[in-house]
């Protein structure tokens, strides 16, 4: 009976170090030096494992599925591009596998592009996927979205979209009293002028309140922007000076010759161009040119206009 005892003893004694040496692997700091994302694959948990090994995650993929068989209960591992800390140990890589959100991409379409390059910038989004389908002229808001690989890049491209009719519908309900337009989609035609007039934050409302005092004065807007537009088929910028010929053509998008806004918009506006449109600043301004500097200098009268387009062209602009 002794000896019973004795053996049993020091099978605890074994079970005791075999179990504290099993706990010391699991939360034992692993090999990666700095935090990286990889992509675990679908499938049988050993071809999971394999893939942390091969990428530097865990020292041993036998010891990881080890752990997974034992953990089984915390829940089931999830096929995504997920990103481990440095130094995660077993513990760390089975609660990332486990719990861990997937990597967030983000894809920024800047402010006052067409639509086809809208289209452009979605193709050359890294782990996008599905066909891309150019969005009507401005249907969607410039801004930065995210996204997991493998998402649909409509679906993106869609969000963009509903983006855009919140934010013209919200600007259009608060916009200024008494603006000379009937449609929330004249909004966004005026609000692509005024990106792409001007750059300048600070100018963005005056060049806004001008086109909206030529309207109203039943002047035609005479925007290069355009002009340029529909000479350059629809491109982002054209690739040489407007020509006389191209003021003369008679398009709908030619402000030189048709009175009124375009036909419709000539890029995809921000929200800081639409809100300018919406809340145009309160000068009684018509004309406005480039300063030379960046910038546009603004008159009220045609002389006064004139006088500062002699002084651009002084130049040698």
């Amino acid at each position: 009976m002794r000896k019973f005892w004795l053996v049993a003893a020091v099978l605890a004694v074994l079970g005791a170090a075999s179990g504290f040496g099993m706990l010391s692997a699991y939360r034992r700091a692993g090999p990666l030096a700095q935090s990286r994302a990889v992509i675990v694959p679908r499938g049988a948990f050993a071809g999971v494992a394999a893939v942390l090994r091969q990428g530097g995650v865990v020292g041993s993929a036998w010891e990881l599925r080890v752990f997974e068989v034992l953990t089984r209960g915390l829940g089931p591992v999830h096929a995504a591009e997920l990103s481990f800390p440095a130094g995660a140990s077993v513990e760390r890589v089975l609660l990332v596998l486990r719990h861990g959100r997937p990597v967030q991409h983000l894809v920024t379409v800047p402010e006052g592009v067409t639509s086809s390059r809208v289209a452009w910038v979605m193709a050359e989004a890294r782990g996008l996927s599905g066909e891309i389908v150019v969005p009507d002229e401005g249907s969607f808001l410039p801004e930065s979205y995210a996204y997991q690989l493998g998402d649909d890049a409509g679906a993106v491209l869609a969000r963009g979209q509903v983006a855009m009719t919140a934010a013209v519908a919200r600007a259009w309900r608060e916009r200024s009293p008494d603006l000379p337009l009937h449609a929330a989609h004249e909004l966004v035609v005026l609000a692509s002028l005024v990106e792409r007039e001007t750059h300048l934050p600070g100018e963005r409302a005056m060049v806004a309140a001008v086109f909206l005092n030529r309207l109203r004065a039943g002047m035609r807007l005479q925007a290069d922007s355009s002009v340029a537009y529909a000479a350059g088929g629809g491109a982002d910028d054209l690739a040489h000076g407007l020509r006389r010929d191209e003021l003369a053509w008679a398009t709908p998008y030619n402000t030189y010759v048709r009175t009124g806004l375009p036909e419709g918009a000539i890029c995809n506006p921000g929200l800081a161009a639409i809100l300018a449109a919406a809340h145009p600043a309160g000068t009684d301004a018509l004309y406005f040119v480039a300063d030379g500097s960046g910038g546009h200098v603004f008159a009220r009268s045609f002389d006064a206009h004139r006088s500062n387009v002699a002084r651009y062209r002084a130049l040698g602009r």
